[in-house]
């Protein structure tokens, strides 16, 4: 596959290698034996097809890495690109994306899933969860750890991202476009295959298709290439559990959240706010979302007491806790604790996207709507009767109060706990697991078990 660049690309990449390098024509000639006439023509576009051992001179005298390297080969006009990445690809070609933030609370998660990404019979991963919930920063860490610590390279695939241009502004093209371009046209049962499994080879590498969750099973291409590339291991991270034979799904559920206070209204108890964020990792988070967002409030006892109870309501869901401390800027935390409690939707989406009407189809509370629309009409049913009940239900008195069967009952809970609309609570070994349905969901999951009952009645008669 061959992708054109224009000459005035080559001439940019190596007048600004040339510059960061901090020599001058001369002395780059004089480091690589390539004549001052040759650099300049170069340097001014008037050569469109340089020999590659030219490139190769002038790269190794102004000692470029091997992103910088390829990047430079590619400018060519009518450069393989094949060709270039077979010979450049390595973890400095192929880095995961660097997390903006920090990772919080998911140290058990990580702990498994870089230890499944360790072994060599787990090739297949999933990373599985309610949208919001922490799938990427999870991957993004893990897919860090092995890049820092073997050196493996990392090809990410943001999948919800359109397909990148062939070249920049430039007409230079990206070693890593390339890549990535390649993968996601895989992933999609496109082309590309012969081209990725060339450069991966036998190379040990980590794919990371992030947010693919375009079907429950996987394309023939992306499958061809985990048997072609054997040390291949591809992880993804999707709302939707993938049926692919051999995957290892891992659920991600929203963060650890505090207890309900004894007899807590929405005045609630004098509770020392120490007592609620020790151990609670979505208290913790929420509560760096409000510093930032009104570093004015002082973090004392009331306050972390009311940012308990909202991290609560919105059910510890990262992006949920973030929307809803923008609203900050606009409500007191009182104020925003009542609406969270009463109608958490109205605050999950932040205040700009709300402002603006314009939530581009990706807000929170659209994604949430669209994954209880998704459900088929069994889970969907259970789901609504289960958002009438207390948080602490088991499933075999889901089963009874529900005059339902306890496989039946099971069944389908798993189902809803795969797609993070069901969490198990904690304290299950005093006993029988407990579960609860999200508040998230709660006035979604009536509203589609409502939709139903026409179509049951219209069976029925």
């Amino acid at each position: 596959m061959t992708e054109q660049a224009s000459p005035d690309g080559l001439a940019e990449q190596l007048r600004a290698a040339r510059q960061w390098a901090g020599i001058t024509q001369e002395q780059l000639a004089g480091l690589s034996t390539v004549s001052v006439r040759a650099i300049r023509d170069l340097e001014q576009g008037r050569v469109r097809h340089p020999r590659r051992e030219t490139l190769r001179l002038l790269a190794g005298a102004m000692r470029l890495s091997d992103a910088r390297r390829a990047a430079l080969e590619l400018a060519v006009e009518g450069a393989e690109a094949g060709t270039v990445m077979r010979e450049a690809y390595g973890a400095e070609l192929a880095p995961p994306p660097q997390p903006l933030r920090r990772l919080v609370g998911r140290a058990e998660e990580l702990r498994v899933l870089t230890g499944l990404l360790a072994t060599e019979h787990e090739r297949l991963l999933s990373v599985v969860g309610l949208a919001g919930v922490g799938k990427t920063r999870l991957a993004q860490e893990a897919a860090l750890l092995l890049h820092g610590r073997d050196r493996t390279p990392v090809v990410w695939v943001d999948m919800n991202e359109t397909e990148p241009p062939a070249a920049g502004p430039t007409g230079t093209r990206s070693p890593r476009s390339a890549l990535t371009g390649w993968a996601r046209s895989v992933a999609l049962g496109g082309r590309g295959l012969d081209e990725l499994a060339s450069v991966i080879r036998g190379r040990a590498t980590l794919l990371v298709l992030d947010g693919h969750d375009t079907g429950p099973h996987l394309t023939p291409p992306l499958l061809e290439l985990l048997h072609v590339c054997e040390r291949l291991k591809v992880l993804i991270t999707t709302r939707e559990p993938h049926r692919t034979p051999g995957n290892r799904m891992l659920p991600l559920g929203p963060l650890p959240v505090p207890d309900p206070e004894p007899g807590e209204s929405p005045s609630g108890p004098e509770v020392p706010g120490a007592s609620l964020t020790a151990g609670q990792p979505a208290v913790e988070l929420m509560l760096s979302y409000v510093g930032h967002m009104r570093p004015d409030l002082m973090p004392g006892d009331s306050l972390v007491r009311t940012v308990a109870r909202i991290s609560r309501a919105l059910d510890g869901v990262p992006r949920a806790m973030e929307a809803a401390a923008s609203w900050l800027l606009l409500r007191s935390p009182a104020e925003l604790l009542r609406i969270a409690r009463t109608t958490p939707l109205d605050v999950v989406d932040d205040v700009t996207a709300a402002d603006t009407g314009d939530a581009g189809g990706e807000g929170l509370a659209a994604l949430l709507a669209a994954a209880v629309g998704r459900l088929d009409d069994g889970p969907a049913a259970l789901l609504g009767d289960l958002s009438l009940l207390p948080d602490g239900w088991s499933a075999d008195q889901a089963a009874a109060g529900l005059s339902a069967t306890p496989a039946a009952v099971v069944r389908d809970v798993h189902a809803l706990m795969l797609r993070g609309l069901v969490r198990r609570l904690p304290g299950e070994e005093e006993g029988a697991p407990r579960f609860g349905v999200l508040n998230l969901v709660r006035q979604l999951a009536a509203e589609r078990a409502a939709s139903l009952v026409p179509a049951t009645a219209l069976v029925s008669t």
